[in-house]
């Protein structure tokens, strides 16, 4: 099929744990809904540790806080997390320029996940990316095909077609998108709309690679990502409630991949 051609080949697609930090706290959002939040734990760097001894080969850590007003945030927590848990962390919330860029490449981060600034300050991110392109992933994070920006508090009009495009004429090769109507709601996933954003990314660039997130809720839903080729899937709800089992996820897409 065409997505297997043009996406850049992942023979296992990764099962990444998400670790959103609010308050100092380890949470789950509702569509991404300040006011319907879930505490999972006390100590993120203890719940980020955990998930690495389930088997976790990569985390994706948001700091909600920052990515809601572009403050500090929870900014040392998720240094320690980038420095104890020897595994590969993307850094998600609040980079709003150059400076917090480099210094999370600068501090170990594995990627940066920048949403606001590649919509407000396009160009910016454009100067990034000559320097650090590959550790550079673009935030899709879609609400009725328009891009949300600020922590999701607001609606962009950029729509995200338009986002994929510009990113990839900037020099963007590696994309996370998130359904936010299905993000922590147990909902499973909107395959057909999600084929949609595959394609606008196929027609953007070969060989790109592709995060998916929202509304994983059973193995079922991971396996019929398979046939993307997408790098990993986040998971955070379904992991966090046991709906998911980590190690029985890995070995399901593990055989998936191997059929």
């Amino acid at each position: 099929v065409a997505e297997r051609r043009a996406l850049r080949y992942h023979p296992h697609m990764e099962i990444i744990p998400a670790i959103d930090i609010r308050g100092g706290k380890c949470v789950q959002l509702k569509q991404g809904d300040y006011a319907r939040e879930t505490v999972y734990g006390v100590d993120p760097v203890a719940m980020a540790m955990h998930w690495v001894s389930q088997g976790a080969h990569r985390l994706h850590v948001v700091d909600l806080d920052a990515a809601k007003d572009g403050g500090p945030g929870n900014e040392a927590i998720v240094a320690r997390i980038v420095r104890q848990a020897g595994v590969p962390v993307q850094v998600a919330g609040g980079v709003r320029d150059h400076l917090a860029i480099h210094r999370w490449i600068d501090s170990g981060a594995e990627r940066v996940v920048i949403g606001t600034l590649a919509i407000e300050q396009p160009e910016v991110v454009e100067k990034a990316m000559v320097k650090h392109g590959e550790k550079i992933a673009i935030a899709i994070d879609a609400r009725g095909g328009k891009a949300a920006v600020k922590g999701w508090v607001e609606t962009s009009e950029a729509s995200v077609d338009a986002i994929i495009r510009d990113m990839t004429s900037r020099g963007a090769r590696h994309f996370i998108y998130t359904d936010i109507s299905r993000d922590g709601m147990l909902e499973h996933l909107d395959a057909a709309g999600f084929k949609q954003v595959v394609d606008v990314v196929l027609r953007a660039r070969a060989e790109s690679t592709l995060i998916y997130s929202g509304g994983v809720t059973s193995i079922d839903d991971l396996t019929a990502l398979r046939p993307y080729d997408l790098e990993g899937a986040i998971v955070g709800t379904a992991l966090y409630d046991g709906r998911i089992d980590l190690g029985e996820a890995q070995r399901a897409l593990g055989a998936a991949g191997d059929a």
